[in-house]
């Protein structure tokens, strides 16, 4: 882990001052909560299954606002996608500067550039698995996400559910630029990490955050846990800060190296290990044969890849070569 003994103590960070209330969106660029302008997105449910892709832990920000419908920010864009009966997906803008940079961005978001057709013709020829698999999995999209936000997203991961996960997203989140409310649910864009490096770690602890509910026997261990992940983010937020790139910037330019040179860069923030690495560089950074070795891939490897590990322990360097026998 990246030594912090030059950053300032997070104890010492000034407390948020309370903040006025949000100024009433502009109705020349907020629309009404209940769309009536659908715009189809020429994606057919193969290319783009939401269900299989919102809630399924590539991102904790997108909610559910209807019967296969997905509402979420990107950049200072609030978008709903929705499924028609067809199965085709259709899009409304809620708010944006630009409605063509809104477009563009969700494009780019959905990472539109790969076809999902393609690729599961390849993979059902080349493992019988996939293809006895793959009529269940059409339209399971891998989002590209911005890196600032899919970092500090999967540092609230570890050791956490999902439920607890997104309630610390939201809180992080509730931080930026509010941008509407669509069937009750609040929707911000994602603070800078000007505005982040103005948390302390003490508010972080008092939100909650690492907090999972334990035995009352392992409680301290728990606290513990809770302190650590606040210093993690904390202090990822400072070391990024003091890159001289910028920290958003010096994210960004780790989509031009190879897989492994871009995880021992992420490991060397706090609190990022090799599986959560993994995650940020297989959702927001372009490395798409990155494989987050968690137990339950664990269990499918020995199961189905590497039988003879079954009963084996799982360490960091079979976990190398989980991710080398999915690739294979």
């Amino acid at each position: 882990m990246q030594s912090l003994k030059n950053s300032p103590s997070p104890l010492k960070r000034p407390r948020l001052t309370p903040q006025p209330p949000p100024t009433p969106p502009n109705p020349q660029t907020l629309t009404t909560n209940k769309p009536s302008k659908w715009t189809p997105l020429n994606l057919t449910q193969s290319e783009l299954s939401l269900p299989l892709t919102f809630p399924t832990g590539q991102t904790f920000r997108w909610k559910k606002t209807g019967p296969l419908q997905y509402t979420g920010p990107i950049g200072p864009h609030l978008i709903s996608l929705k499924h028609l009966q067809n199965g085709d997906v259709c899009y409304h803008i809620h708010t944006s500067p630009s409605e063509p940079a809104a477009k563009s961005a969700l494009l780019d978001f959905l990472n539109m550039g790969i076809s999902l057709g393609e690729l599961w013709e390849g993979f059902s020829a080349s493992d019988c698995r996939f293809a006895e698999l793959a009529k269940y999995l059409a339209g399971a999209r891998v989002l590209r996400q911005d890196p600032v936000e899919c970092l500090l997203q999967f540092l609230c991961s570890s050791n956490n559910n999902i439920a607890r996960i997104t309630k610390m997203v939201d809180f992080l989140a509730s931080l930026g630029s509010h941008l509407g409310n669509v069937e009750g649910f609040e929707f911000h864009e994602f603070p800078s990490l000007e505005r982040l490096s103005l948390v302390s770690e003490v508010e972080l602890r008092n939100a909650g955050f690492g907090y999972r509910s334990a035995p009352q026997s392992s409680l301290l261990f728990s606290v513990r846990r809770s302190f650590k992940q606040a210093k993690y983010i904390t202090g990822t937020v400072d070391v990024l800060q003091s890159k001289h790139s910028g920290g958003a910037e010096w994210l960004l330019s780790l989509r031009k190296l190879d897989l492994q040179e871009a995880i021992d860069a992420l490991c060397t923030l706090p609190g990022v290990g090799p599986k959560v690495a993994a995650c940020i560089a297989l959702f927001s950074l372009d490395q798409h044969h990155a494989i987050p070795v968690d137990t339950h891939v664990w269990k499918i490897a020995t199961r189905y890849l590497l039988p003879e590990l079954a009963g084996v322990r799982l360490t960091p360097k079979l976990c190398s070569r989980v991710a080398e026998a999915f690739c294979e």
